[in-house]
């Protein structure tokens, strides 16, 4: 598996390119779909949070697989791709890999050591088996993934020192309103963090707490999940008239436009001037609260601008160290597993080729000799193969020893070449020919973006990734 990923994060784009950049709605499947329907690309999978926009894929050509995604991410998210490529990065093989685990870990996240993003892989691989965009590779790369971060989590601190983002977001509306115990407070949205923020709430020990979504139904299942008396569900509508009722309000749907306006606030909030605020912790993306709130007297927005504005309590060095122990190491071994992985179907061709040898052989042998007894037949046949296996055993353990070590993928096209095996026959050991690739992960009717549109675009707005020595690559100002 060649690894390619190519995305943009709270790292490297401002808030307000991440919200325009937002996919909602049918776009995430769609971009998937578009992306493995492309010849450069074998497998995709696509982790679509409220920070980071990455598409991770299999591709067989590096520079065309950069240009066909990030031409994809800018038609599919709406951003012009000039504007796009300054904020995207790029990473390759080895770099791919760590960068996964590092964000697994919680290493790449906005607040160091949250959890949240565990549960946002596994949704990633998830909708990419649904779509079937992911294969045996991504599979196992999410797969290892998910267990480097729990690994991360159980053998270090980064679990205690780091937060989740509704945890930080409440932190720091604390610092204005004082402690959220007893307040009253509303949750708009019923997905996976307005779950994470509800639980949050009742574990901080709010007062009533209210639930509003879309589809009521999944309110009400959240509502009976958390298992509390003092929680309730409102009409989505009813929203804007709740206002007057609360003190704080933790707002994430997945709405591709403003869901509580000033105006909605300006009256609850002027009723409270003078008063602890009615505070906002937005965090959807793109944003459900208008911003326009942050000048409302009476009013306080946390929102994920001005959470990355703000200092994080910075976890132990000591715990980030060891965590990025754990990924160096977990690279490593995955890197060398892969490897082997690849040189294996070969091997097994190589002894293959070596049986019929031996069956082609034997047969010649009882042809010329047909009165040899079985005593002696079976033992001349054992020494045939004890000599065929003592041949191969040294060269195949050594070659897996060296294919396991960076740069050792030639040495299967050595050992193929050597002993003239048969590509086509390997491939089929291997179980990845080009034509069942295709039947498996190719999605019929994908509104594909062409490869020749793709390189008319990418020679007009000059991507130009260029490769590191360490192996990350860099496009326009990406990094």
């Amino acid at each position: 598996m060649s690894l390619l990923v190519v995305g943009l994060s709270h790292r490297t784009a401002p808030v307000g390119v991440l919200e325009r950049a937002a996919l909602t709605g049918d776009a995430p499947a769609l971009l998937l779909r578009d992306a493995a329907a492309t010849e450069t690309v074998a497998e995709a999978a696509l982790v679509n949070t409220c920070n980071r926009i990455e598409l991770y894929a299999d591709v067989d050509k590096f520079h065309a697989g950069v240009a066909e995604l990030s031409l994809l991410l800018s038609h599919h998210s709406g951003v012009e791709l000039e504007e796009l490529t300054s904020h995207l990065y790029v990473h390759y093989e080895d770099r791919a890999v760590h960068h996964i685990f590092s964000v697994a870990c919680g290493l790449d996240s906005m607040v160091v050591g949250e959890g949240q993003i565990l549960g946002q892989l596994r949704d990633a691989l998830a909708r990419a088996q649904e779509e079937h965009t992911a294969g045996r590779g991504l599979n196992d790369l999410f797969q290892q993934a998910l267990r480097v971060g729990k690994r991360a989590h159980s053998e270090t601190g980064i679990d205690k020192a780091g937060q989740s983002l509704v945890t930080f977001g409440l932190d720091q509306i604390a610092r204005t309103t004082g402690d959220i115990a007893g307040m009253r407070a509303l949750v708009v949205g019923a997905g996976s963090m307005s779950s994470l923020a509800a639980a949050t709430l009742v574990r901080a020990g709010v007062g009533d707490l209210l639930i509003a979504n879309r589809t009521r139904e999944r309110a009400e299942r959240l509502v009976t999940n958390l298992g509390v008396a003092n929680a309730a569900v409102i009409d989505f509508a009813e929203v804007p008239k709740a206002l007057d009722t609360v003190d704080l309000v933790i707002s994430c749907t997945g709405a591709a436009g403003v869901v509580i306006t000033a105006e909605d606030i300006a009256d609850a909030a002027a009723a409270r001037e003078g008063l602890v605020p009615l505070a906002f912790l937005d965090l959807a993306m793109p944003r459900d609260v208008d911003h326009a709130v942050h000048e409302l007297p009476g009013a306080l927005l946390v929102d994920l601008e001005s959470l990355s504005e703000a200092d994080a309590a910075a976890p132990g060095a000591g715990d980030v160290d060891a965590v990025t122990g754990i990924v160096a190491d977990e690279v490593t071994a995955f890197g060398a597993a892969q490897r082997a992985a690849q040189i294996a179907p070969t091997v097994v061709a190589l002894r293959a080729m070596a049986s019929e040898v031996v069956l082609s052989e034997l047969g010649r042998l009882n042809t010329r000799l047909p009165d040899l007894d079985e005593r002696t037949r079976a033992e001349v046949s054992q020494t045939v193969k004890r000599v065929v296996d003592k041949l191969l055993h040294a060269p195949t353990v050594r070659v897996k020893q060296l294919a396991a070590e960076p740069g050792g993928a030639g040495y299967a096209d050595a050992l193929r070449e050597l002993f003239d095996l048969d590509l086509a026959a390997v491939q089929a050991v291997s179980g990845t020919l080009g034509a069942a690739k295709a039947a498996g992960m190719k999605t019929a009717g994908a509104q594909t973006v062409s490869a020749q549109t793709v390189n008319k675009a990418v020679s007009a707005q000059t991507v130009g990734v260029q490769a590191t020595p360490n192996g990350t690559l860099a496009g326009g100002g990406a990094r």
